[in-house]
């Protein structure tokens, strides 16, 4: 059987994968990190835990495809979300998120995401529509996000 603990793997890196269930861990990437208290939240399940937080990330880098180290990140970031059981996309209040909203769209109909959006988010009303028309577990806050991502692995048949 194997041991308990969460495997977390931060962009770009792809080591092996420690446990075959696995969260992307997408939204807002300006501090505070929010992303710490989920994983430290989860750590005591079997899973992998794709967290796209580059630590040599380079504001000088172009947005572009041409840009090498850009485009591993993107190309990083859809591997994983597609790897992934779970996308966790998260939308703060004080954020416009656009990246966000893309993901969203991108894993809306896949059966994936779960949803964590700030009742004062400013595009909240799209979020919410979307989350209804496809199904898509919305929480507040992420009170609560850790049982919720724990459901809907369980609610896939995947025990942790």
């Amino acid at each position: 059987m194997a041991e308990k603990g969460a495997q977390v793997i931060l962009a770009p890196s792809r080591p092996a994968i420690a446990f075959p269930r696995a969260i992307f861990l997408a939204g807002t990437t300006v501090p505070p990190d929010w992303r710490n208290a989920v994983i430290d939240s989860l750590s005591d399940h079997s899973i992998t835990i794709f967290n796209p937080l580059r630590l040599d990330w380079a504001s000088s880098w172009i947005e572009d495809e041409s840009c090498e180290p850009f485009r591993e990140q993107i190309e990083w970031e859809l591997d994983m979300q597609g790897r992934s059981d779970v996308v966790v996309i998260y939308f703060r209040d004080d954020t416009e998120a656009p990246i966000s909203l893309l993901e969203l769209g991108l894993c809306a109909r896949s059966g994936k995401a779960l949803v964590v959006c700030h009742p004062k988010y400013r595009k909240r009303g799209n979020v919410q529509i979307i989350c209804r028309r496809y199904d898509i577990k919305m929480l507040d806050s992420l009170d609560g996000l850790a049982e919720a991502v724990m459901d809907k692995l369980a609610g896939k048949g995947i025990n942790t």
